[in-house]
């Protein structure tokens, strides 16, 4: 389906076993792909009584691109949009990398409405980058060579990004899937958010989390270092942090099993 979030924008909603009596959880997925990459967790959550709602931001996937539109705000306000479209309610909201710093700003600026449970997953956040006053994240060197290979060949970037995306090598066949997810994105949407990762952050909105938060963090992620993770947990009062130790920033693919267990775990209690 699709739904309007503003006047002439239009996101892909991808909505799996919505019928009665089951539990809502939304997907907000990571730079550069879309909701397909949680295709592994829409095949098993259903299964348990839950509802999966993935959703394409803009400019990825099925969703409208937009020249405009690519700020952590204005992707919050996307999600609120969906939420409210779908008229969800005591939600689990699970953002990946990107997203997670997108479900973070939703909850500080749209106080968290709709939402029961948060889970972030590698997620981008406190802060992407490395700078003086942040010594956690990824090293803006790398962030600028991402952008300039973004600019003049998207495909090789997408495939070195796919390199260190990942913990552990799942063969040319994924791969090739995965490169393939980055290509549905605009090119200019891909740089844009990517602008965003590095020059925004959410430090401010950790303070307003006021629901259950979990934590899921690769301990050998590459693009998120998994410090951010326990910045995260020791600033968002009573949440839990769930460590993987054999993942990289694919913690969704590089220990599959283990993570849906973990989320099942979270999302039942």
């Amino acid at each position: 389906m699709y739904i309007e979030v503003e006047q002439g924008v239009r996101l892909f909603v991808r909505d799996i076993n919505p019928g009665k009596g089951s539990r809502p959880v939304v997907f907000v997925h990571g730079w550069p792909v879309n909701h397909h990459m949680f295709e592994y967790q829409y095949n098993v959550l259903p299964r348990h009584g839950f509802r999966c709602i993935g959703l394409d931001m803009r400019g990825f996937g099925r969703s409208d691109k937009p020249w405009h539109g690519y700020t952590y705000n204005r992707l919050a306000d996307d999600l609120d949009a969906v939420l409210d479209a779908l008229q969800l309610e005591g939600t689990a909201l699970v953002g990946f990398s990107l997203g997670g710093a997108v479900v973070i700003r939703y909850m500080a600026r749209h106080r968290g409405r709709r939402i029961g449970k948060l889970a972030l997953v590698d997620a981008a956040a406190p802060v992407f980058v490395q700078r003086p006053d942040y010594p956690f994240g990824i090293p803006v060197e790398t962030v600028d060579d991402l952008l300039r290979q973004t600019f003049h060949n998207r495909p090789h970037m997408l495939a070195g990004f796919g390199r260190m995306f990942f913990n552990r090598n799942h063969g040319p066949e994924l791969m090739r899937w995965f490169q393939g997810l980055g290509l549905e994105a605009a090119s200019y949407a891909t740089i844009q958010s990517l602008l965003a990762l590095k020059n925004e952050d959410v430090l401010g909105d950790l303070g307003k989390i006021r629901v259950p938060t979990g934590i899921f963090h690769g301990v050998h992620d590459r693009i998120v270092p998994f410090a951010n993770a326990q910045v995260l947990h020791n600033e968002i009062a009573g949440s839990r942090l769930f460590p993987f130790y054999n993942s990289g920033h694919g913690v969704v693919i590089d220990e599959m099993e283990a993570f849906n267990a973990a989320l099942l775990r979270f999302l039942q209690q």
